[in-house]
């Protein structure tokens, strides 16, 4: 993976929130699979909030329907002043992304501007992975 299609991922996500929700406050999620694809998505309004979705898994199940591996995932949300901030993957997705390996690159901001991305691995990202306290349903890739 290059970090130009890092970058082509991160633009992928931020061209979703300027064309579907155009002078909006609104998020979407990017991911980079194995073949160098890029898939977007977004959640929709429910009415009620408690099923609302994480902004990943529309392409989270798009990337399990074409069988592709997650090498990357980004999520942006667009602030009223029209920057984006960068939202790191929340424990779901976190747990989502698990199934890919711990080499996932997931954007987190940078802590000096949240405007900015920064790119760590998901072994970063779960330093200390719930599934280790289990040996014996540990993946070979925690280890």
């Amino acid at each position: 993976m290059t970090s130009d299609a890092l970058t082509s991922t991160i633009e992928a996500c931020r061209t979703l929130i300027e064309t579907r929700f155009p002078g909006e406050s609104r998020g979407a999620a990017a991911v980079l699979l194995a073949d160098g694809s890029i898939l977007t998505g977004t959640s929709p309004d429910f009415l009620n909030a408690s099923v609302d979705l994480c902004h990943e898994a529309e392409p989270y199940c798009a990337a399990f329907r074409l069988d592709q591996k997650i090498v990357a995932s980004v999520c942006l949300h667009r602030m009223e002043e029209g920057h984006f901030i960068v939202l790191s993957p929340c424990g779901v997705c976190r747990e989502r992304l698990a199934g890919h390996g711990p080499d996932v690159q997931v954007a987190v901001a940078d802590p000096a501007d949240a405007t900015q991305v920064r790119w760590i691995t998901l072994r970063e990202a779960l330093p200390h992975y719930w599934l280790t306290a289990l040996p014996e349903e540990v993946p070979e890739w925690v280890s």
